[in-house]
């Protein structure tokens, strides 16, 4: 798995050790010793724990409503992002990542006896590998609960509960008339639940393992993207059982400030180029996403309905639909000049004949 991106916020709450922690051991009773590093294990045990209930690595509180976030789409106009090195800045946009990671001479022979291993699948982790919309419903059931309050079980209202913010939620559809600073704690309650649910997470989406053994088998690799932090990315994928069939995963870490941006660094990361790539969604931003990087999207039937996902080049129930032909077929017609503009031959009737009557004189 690449884990290779350093968990820099995680490391940046860790202050210095004083100078005289680097002395030698000899100077320290043994009971200091294992005191001082029984106390170091308990605060960082602390940090973790005050990340994943809702604080960011300056100690403030992180609003709920990032769970419910709506991200930018991205490379509307085939753009990508900026990276910086030593010689200065370098644009990685979709065209940019389309040339330089063009296969070599060995590899297109390789990829002529076993096309398979050309592609490059990206699956999202939200509604695609786990079901968070369960858990972000039970985290508003436990909120109830605790509070001796009801959620409507109307499920048009529940289902815009799972993507609304958390103010707007208790405000205008639970209707829970209470102070702001009530309303502040209630989401930050609701957040701490939510992760909790997270964390506990141990069941990835019906039929995903059994279509992951078989990309496996044809040796396609794939990689995960989300909002969420790379540790509990990589826990949940641990619990569930999935960690190796992913070489890459993108996380909060990485930085990406749009969906496409996460794609983008998905396929360079699986050193396949993005137009041979395929995006596993089930928002129909996501799907818009994945086109705008030149990507397929495969969307999944389930948090929104079929004629919302119209713009997928495939729509799928559930994952046991899918075999590896599919995404052969995704590609059949996808060429070099696939898309393009192109010239209609435009057949030329044959002239018309001239009637010319004879007349003798």
């Amino acid at each position: 798995m690449d884990c290779g991106c350093s968990n820099f916020r995680a490391s940046s709450l860790l202050l210095p050790c004083p100078p005289s922690s680097c002395l030698s051991h000899s100077s320290f009773p043994s009971k200091l010793r294992f005191s001082r590093l029984k106390r170091f294990d308990l605060i960082k045990q602390h940090l973790v724990v005050r990340n994943a209930c809702g604080f960011d690595g300056n100690g403030s509180a992180i609003t709920p409503n990032k769970l419910f976030m709506q991200e930018a789409i991205g490379a509307e106009y085939g753009e990508g992002f900026e990276t910086f090195r030593l010689d200065g800045p370098l644009k990685v946009d979709v065209d940019f990542l389309n040339e330089r990671l063009q296969e070599g001479f060995l590899q297109r022979i390789r990829y002529a006896m076993k096309p398979d291993e050309a592609y490059g699948l990206i699956f999202s982790f939200e509604n695609v590998v786990a079901d968070t919309r369960a858990l972000k419903l039970i985290a508003w059931k436990q909120l109830a609960s605790e509070e001796r309050k009801k959620i409507p079980e109307d499920g048009e209202l529940q289902r815009v509960m799972l993507y609304a913010g958390a103010d707007h939620v208790l405000h205008k559809l639970l209707m829970w008339d209470e102070a702001e600073s009530e309303v502040e704690r209630l989401s930050l309650r609701f957040s701490q639940l939510y992760y909790e649910n997270l964390l506990r997470l141990d069941k990835p989406v019906e039929g995903l393992k059994e279509w992951l053994d078989a990309v496996s088998t044809a040796r396609i690799p794939c990689a995960l993207v989300s909002s969420l932090d790379r540790k509990s990315m990589v826990k949940a994928l641990d619990r569930m059982g999935l960690q190796k069939y992913f070489q890459a995963i993108v996380t909060e870490e990485d930085g990406m400030e749009s969906i496409a941006h996460r794609f983008l660094s998905a396929a360079v990361k699986l050193d396949r180029k993005p137009s041979k790539c395929v995006v596993f969604e089930d928002d129909p931003r996501g799907v818009t996403a994945a086109h705008n990087c030149t990507m397929m999207a495969v969307a999944l039937i389930g948090a929104h309905p079929a004629y919302d996902l119209e713009q997928a080049d495939l729509a799928v129930a559930s994952f046991n639909e899918l075999s590896v032909i599919n995404l052969r077929r995704l590609f059949a017609n996808k060429g070099s000049t696939f898309m393009d503009l192109q010239k209609q031959i435009v057949e030329k009737s044959p002239p018309k004949r001239k009637l010319t009557i004879d007349t003798i004189f």
